[in-house]
């Protein structure tokens, strides 16, 4: 048999069974396993420092099948500026379904020692926030969590792994989209868990995965894979743009304010640099213009480099107006615009910037 170095695909949707019955290491059919999709979860809790990792086909499924391993009754609490398509997923799907929530300024240790209930099962942690990037203290989190007797949760996907460990710092799930640096090429839809030793739990969730149905494709799972190769490279990369980025800007006259924890005055700058790897912080920051709405996204048209669309974490930079797609519910200052920095000259996204600004009067 060939060793091929990179590892090849495997399409089939089922397996040929062995004259005895059984199959050829225990492969059935794709929805319940398959060899891109095994390889992919070993890598992933391998990068998180895990256990065991599942992979979903999107980040919303992920975290809807994490909020599934609770039972109806229990409560859960979530940042007051958490990623908006979680809140919906709770009023739309898992509130019906008998879960309930409190929303709480995760920044405030009072404020969510005081939200937690004799229910609350899960503390739902999001570090930066998206797109405020407000930056929670996950130890500290994790210890209100221990004595309440709920498990911590953290989104980790802008930080990635190679930036912060939540797992290594108390946490007991930990999920991303790894549609975003992950895949890191806007190429592939993706979700994972990595859960850092709850074997009951890690049970809950292969139910899930398995009848609920929600799993990556073979071919999903082989471009994440790809993309894991140089997700440091990348991720070390437009951390250090973003840097840059966020310090012209924070300079700029016609800026009110940008949001970035690796500026110094950022509320959250320290609890980074306690909590974080040390490599950087982040790739994503948002700019808050000086005007409104119409302003905001004037300067987003005049970007050349920042292609205006949803997502992040690719090699291309992004800009995006979030008010306008969270909607009038939103929490979002109207004169936000949320960068995904890529891995272009930052030069070129500097001086993108600076003709972008030119509309400010």
């Amino acid at each position: 048999m060939p060793k091929p170095v990179v590892p090849p695909l495997h399409l089939s949707t089922t397996f040929r069974r062995e004259p005895d019955g059984s199959y050829t290491d225990g492969y059935v059919y794709t929805r319940a396993d398959n060899p891109n999709r095994r390889a992919l979860e070993e890598q992933l809790a391998e990068l998180c420092g895990g256990a065991t990792a599942l992979a979903f086909a999107s980040g919303m499924a992920a975290i809807h099948a994490l909020f599934q391993t609770l039972e109806s009754g229990d409560h859960v609490l979530i940042p007051d500026d958490v990623y908006y398509n979680v809140r919906r997923l709770l009023d739309g799907v898992m509130q019906p379904w008998g879960l309930t929530y409190t929303a709480v300024d995760m920044t405030d240790l009072a404020a969510v020692q005081a939200a937690v209930q004799s229910n609350t099962k899960l503390i739902w942690v999001e570090t930066p926030s998206n797109p405020q990037l407000k930056v929670t203290d996950i130890k500290a989190v994790c210890k209100l969590g221990e004595a309440a007797g709920a498990k911590i949760g953290v989104d980790n996907t802008w930080a990635t792994p190679i930036l912060q460990r939540p797992l290594e710092l108390g946490a007991d799930y930990v999920v991303h989209s790894s549609t975003k640096y992950f895949g890191g090429h806007s190429d592939v839809l993706g979700g994972a868990i990595v859960v850092r030793d709850d074997e009951e739990v890690v049970d809950r969730l292969r139910r899930v995965q398995h009848f609920g149905g929600a799993v990556p494709s073979p071919f999903d799972c082989y471009l994440v894979s790809r993309g894991l190769q140089s997700l440091r490279l990348r991720v070390l990369q437009q951390s250090r743009s973003a840097a840059t980025l966020a310090d012209y800007l924070d300079k700029h006259p016609a800026v009110e304010r940008v949001l970035y924890p690796g500026l110094k005055d950022h509320p959250g700058h320290e609890t980074t640099n306690e909590q974080s790897t040390g490599l950087g912080y982040g790739a994503m920051l948002s700019v808050c213009v000086k005007g409104g709405a119409d302003t905001a996204n004037q300067v987003a048209e005049r970007l050349q480099h920042f292609q205006t669309a949803t997502s992040l974490g690719g090699v291309e930079s992004l800009v995006e107006h979030r008010r306008s797609v969270e909607g009038p519910d939103s929490l979002t200052p109207n004169n936000l615009l949320r960068l995904s920095v890529g891995i272009e000259p930052v030069e070129a996204l500097v001086a993108d910037w600076e003709r972008g600004l030119g509309v400010v009067g």
